[in-house]
């Protein structure tokens, strides 16, 4: 290709862009943008807690939330919570969680749990509620998800 087919390709390709930007920028301006059409049949997600943070578990539990009554996702959507490190605390009977994780459950969210984060703390299946899922490693679950094509939340 000749330097001088490469330039106006390249100032036509720029051209193409700046108008959709412009396009986009006014629609926002205008207040009629209204967010990304969802137009697949099902969206997935994992949420991944590996903080004991109470702010942390308690935003990563609402955006759950807040995907769940979504309206452009109602009724596609699966959604999985995984807990690791950190994050093992909120798992724990006893937490201040165990309402709105059964919550989720009740929901349809999986929730789980990382079994090597169990070993670590050296704590047992019985430590944790048993509504939760115990999957051989979290980072593994992460792994394996987004390769299935889930989208990757780290609230």
């Amino acid at each position: 290709m000749k330097k001088s087919s490469l330039i106006l390709l390249v100032v036509m390709c720029f051209a193409l862009f700046t108008q959709a930007q412009a396009q986009d920028n006014a629609l926002v301006k205008n207040r009629a943008y209204t967010g990304a059409t969802a137009n697949h049949k099902m969206y997935h997600a994992v949420y991944q807690l590996d903080s004991n943070d109470p702010k942390v578990i308690e935003k990563t539990i609402r955006n759950i939330n807040n995907a769940l009554t979504d309206p452009r996702l109602a009724g596609h959507l699966q959604v999985e919570l995984v807990a690791f490190a950190g994050g093992t605390e909120a798992n724990l009977k006893g937490s201040k969680y165990e309402a709105a994780l059964k919550d989720l459950v009740d929901k349809g969210v999986i929730v789980a749990q990382c079994h090597n984060s169990l070993v670590e703390k050296k704590l047992d299946r019985s430590s944790i509620y048993d509504f939760i899922a115990v999957v051989p490693s979290g980072n593994g679950e992460l792994i394996i998800r987004q390769q299935q094509g889930w989208a990757i939340v780290k609230p």
